[in-house]
């Protein structure tokens, strides 16, 4: 391969071409034009641009035996439609799923408009041109409509039929209060992708919070902080001595939801989402 490459790691994979559902080891070399998997007897070369849909832990009925942590590609090979699983440790799998993302999405031309709602109320905003950039938690859309979104703080996100043009509509939370943004790209196949994104992303953090269950104390002081509070805040606004604090403080480091870093305690993607559901319940 000639252009730079993003991603180039050793993994069981298989494709539907195969005469076997049964995975192979391989390498698997990713770059911004395309997609190489190779073993010793083979290698499948799929373009980026071939690729419609990502999914991460689902696996065709027939290969569940066989895998898994893994990553299922579905992409275009003339007019057919085949499908690359690979299985790798979860850290890798969920490597190689942004890096994928990213290569496929960043740059990509978008129109936005942002806030088009704040909590109940239709903005006069106007769709404005953007480029999409991919990172790691977030979504940044740059130019004149230029917005970032911290995926933790989503509380909605749906496709939507707007004048024969496909826009997604997300919900999330924005210095405390509910706002609605509007984006479509100018590919309907990489709006689908960015769908699929969004989707896992959000799935992602869901899982990990699902379970947590908090005093009213915790909430409030996770509210608190999201609003900017410090540690020292905490005790006159939640109406707790030091001590009491310092348990609640202590029960959020303990979830996942806060952490302590040079400019004080900050909440995590976790404790984000959290937050963002409490909001959303609020203003609904």
């Amino acid at each position: 391969m000639s252009e730079k490459v993003i991603a180039d790691f050793v993994a069981r994979f298989t494709l539907d071409t195969f005469d076997t559902p049964e995975p192979v080891r391989g390498r698997i070399v990713l770059s911004k034009k395309r997609l190489v998997m190779a073993t010793d007897d083979s290698k499948t070369t799929i373009p980026l641009t071939a690729i419609f849909d990502v999914n991460v832990g689902h696996v065709p009925g027939d290969l569940e035996s066989f895998f898994q942590d893994t990553i299922t590609i579905a992409y275009r090979d003339g007019d057919a439609r085949r499908t690359a699983v690979v299985e790798a440790g979860s850290e890798e799998v969920s490597r190689f799923k942004t890096v994928l993302f990213k290569a496929e999405l960043t740059g990509s031309k978008a129109k936005v408009k942002h806030p088009a709602r704040v909590g109940g109320r239709v903005t006069d905003a106007t769709f404005r041109p953007a480029k999409l950039r991919i990172a790691p938690g977030t979504v940044r859309f740059e130019g004149p409509g230029s917005m970032t979104v911290e995926l933790a703080n989503v509380t909605y996100f749906q496709k939507e039929e707007r004048e024969s043009e496909q826009v997604i509509v997300l919900r999330h939370a924005e210095e405390g209060q509910s706002v609605t943004s509007e984006f479509t790209l100018q590919s309907e196949r990489k709006l689908n992708l960015l769908g699929r994104y969004l989707r896992l992303e959000y799935s992602e953090l869901a899982r990990e919070v699902e379970d947590v269950e908090l005093s009213e104390d915790a909430m409030e002081a996770l509210v608190a902080i999201y609003s900017g509070a410090t540690s020292g805040d905490l005790a006159g606004m939640l109406g707790l001595d030091s001590s009491q604090v310092t348990m609640v403080l202590n029960d959020l480091t303990d979830e996942g939801l806060i952490e302590e870093g040079q400019k004080g305690v900050s909440l995590t993607a976790q404790g984000q989402l959290v937050v963002s559901d409490r909001i959303e319940s609020v203003n609904t």
